[in-house]
């Protein structure tokens, strides 16, 4: 042991005052002694917080409960038997492999169109960031549609990737925007101050900072894809939620289902762990005096026009292509095809039943991505996985585990509005929790520590310090929940109150007879609803 007065010890009374500025953590108070603290956060997340975050994980587990339930009701050695057979497998490899190369094909036109439009003077740049967020609002099985009445050729896999990646890597785009706004542009100056280029600064100091953003769209991309339905049976391509469906359409008997059920589960809880590997324990924030800076944009140069041409192919497959099949079907439509009446009705009720969830799911998501962006505690690890566990689950399983909930013990609330936005809640709470983490994350958390220091407790400093820094995150999470809760619909089918139709519900009765003139006015008013939320995120990122 070094004596109080040996050089070790002289050396590290110095580096006291600086610690705030090498690990983010508070110095010592005068008055006390802050606990020691291996990240930027306290070692042991309150107790409010945390069981804020149960409540969470509760309804997101919700689901598993009803998995569990009938995947054991023949016993055990049936429902290994469904999970082990060549056909799961077979299933296995086919939907990782779809998810793997939407993934990839999302992170490049996510990253590469979030850095255009924030970091270069790409001329039109607002209107390009608008375009990038309107596939989010385009059905998968509307955009399904458009491509397979093209070319019928595009059936199978190479289809279910193209439409899976122009409607989905809008989740990639958004956070990444969202986190490059938030990112001080001075390190990016000093780089190009040393002679470095643009895409030298890009791969080794801005690609870094966006690594949380993007993995946690790249874990909801992939669950996206797990999970959807429309998409892959337009194109005729097996997945498991596909086998799923016909399991469930083909039998009284749910077993089968739900043991399938149980392997999308297992899947989720693996690609939510490996994503969170990937985040490293780098630091993501700056610890400046915070105020805001002006971006200088890149000049293009001869790459104007490529990165023209890149952006504009981009909304041409993902938003010009399906909005020009509505206009097709629109004019071959007349005047008995339009109900106005209905419409109108039919809007008012998406718009209802999506705010109610997405007002629900980023209420729910708060502490969960605080949690994660802030504590490394395995509760805290735990409960984010459970966030995402009811993600990946088809819409049609986790409405079933709905209805077989409220049967059993809340009858009241069967075919009523409430259990419907408990399902938006368990289906998106992930979009929502992805935003949140990424913009916690880019706050200092230096700021929440004097304001601890100052007497404020945790439930005080969530309120005035980090939801404020985190704004611009959760607001995206909010909008995003928004979006693609009006398009959600194999649970609003089933759990929507008698006699109450929504846009998709409506646009998916009629393009199930073929009358696609019928339904192109409630596809074109989901496109119209979700340019609002696409054209405000958009304006505030240029």
């Amino acid at each position: 042991m070094k004596a109080p007065g040996s050089r070790a010890s002289r050396h590290r009374d110095l580096l006291t005052p600086l610690r705030p500025h090498v690990d983010g953590a508070a110095a010592p108070s005068t008055r006390g002694r802050w606990p020691r603290r291996r990240g930027p956060g306290p070692r042991r997340p309150p107790l409010p917080l945390l069981a804020a975050a149960s409540i969470a994980a509760t309804v997101s587990l919700l689901p598993l409960l009803y998995l569990g339930v009938r995947a054991l009701e023949r016993g055990p050695a049936f429902a290994w038997d469904v999970i082990a057979g060549d056909r799961v497998a077979e299933l296995l490899l086919r939907s990782l492999g779809l998810a793997a190369v939407v993934v990839v094909a999302s992170l490049a036109i996510g990253i590469s169109l979030a850095w255009l439009t924030s970091r270069t003077a790409l001329p039109g740049a607002r209107l390009w960031s608008v375009l990038a967020t309107l596939p989010l609002a385009v059905p998968s099985y509307v955009a399904g549609f458009a491509w397979i009445s093209a070319d019928g050729e595009l059936a199978g896999f190479t289809g279910a990737a193209l439409v899976l990646t122009l409607v989905s890597y809008p989740y990639v785009y958004l956070p990444v925007t969202a986190a490059l706004r938030r990112m001080d542009p001075a390190q990016e100056e000093a780089a190009r101050s040393l002679g470095h280029g643009p895409l030298a600064v890009f791969r080794r100091v801005t690609l870094p900072q966006l690594r949380p953003a993007a993995a946690g769209g790249s874990l909801l991309v992939a669950l996206y894809v797990l999970s959807d339905f429309g998409a892959v049976s337009i194109m005729r391509y097996e997945t498991f939620t596909r086998a799923i469906h016909t399991s469930y359409k083909a039998s009284f008997d749910r077993t089968p289902a739900a043991a399938l059920g149980v392997v999308l589960v297992v899947i989720t809880v693996l690609l939510v762990a490996a994503e969170s590997r990937t985040r490293g324990r780098g630091v993501h924030f700056s610890t400046g005096s915070g105020a805001p800076r002006l971006v200088r944009r890149i000049a293009l140069g001869r790459w104007r026009w490529p990165a023209l041409a890149w952006s504009t192919a981009v909304a041409a497959a993902g938003v010009a292509f399906p909005v020009g099949t509505l206009v097709y079907w629109l004019t071959v439509g007349n005047s008995r095809t339009w109900e106005p009446d209905l419409l109108l009705e039919t809007t008012g009720n998406t718009v209802l039943v999506a705010t109610l969830g997405a007002a629900a799911t980023v209420a729910l998501a708060l502490p969960v991505g605080v949690l994660a962006a802030r504590y490394r505690t395995r509760s805290a690890r735990l409960l984010e996985q459970a966030a995402y566990a009811g993600h990946a689950v088809p819409g049609i399983t986790v409405a079933l585990a709905m209805v077989f909930l409220a049967v059993r013990y809340v009858y009241p609330l069967y075919q009523e509005l409430p259990l419907l936005v408990a399902a938006y809640t368990v289906l998106f709470l992930p979009v929502a929790v992805a935003s949140t983490r990424a913009a916690v994350l880019q706050a200092p958390p230096v700021l929440e520590d004097v304001a601890r220091s100052l007497g404020h407790g945790p439930l005080a400093v969530l309120r005035r310090v980090t939801v404020p820094l985190a704004a611009p995150g959760i607001a995206a999470g909010a909008a995003l929940t928004f979006v693609v809760g009006m398009k959600e619909l194999p649970a609003t089918l089933l759990l929507r109150p008698t006699g109450m139709d929504t846009l998709a519900t409506r646009l998916w009765t009629e393009t199930g007879t073929a009358s696609y003139a019928a339904a192109a006015p409630y596809a074109a008013v989901l496109i119209a609803i979700a340019a609002v939320p696409s054209y405000l995120l958009g304006r505030h990122r240029t």
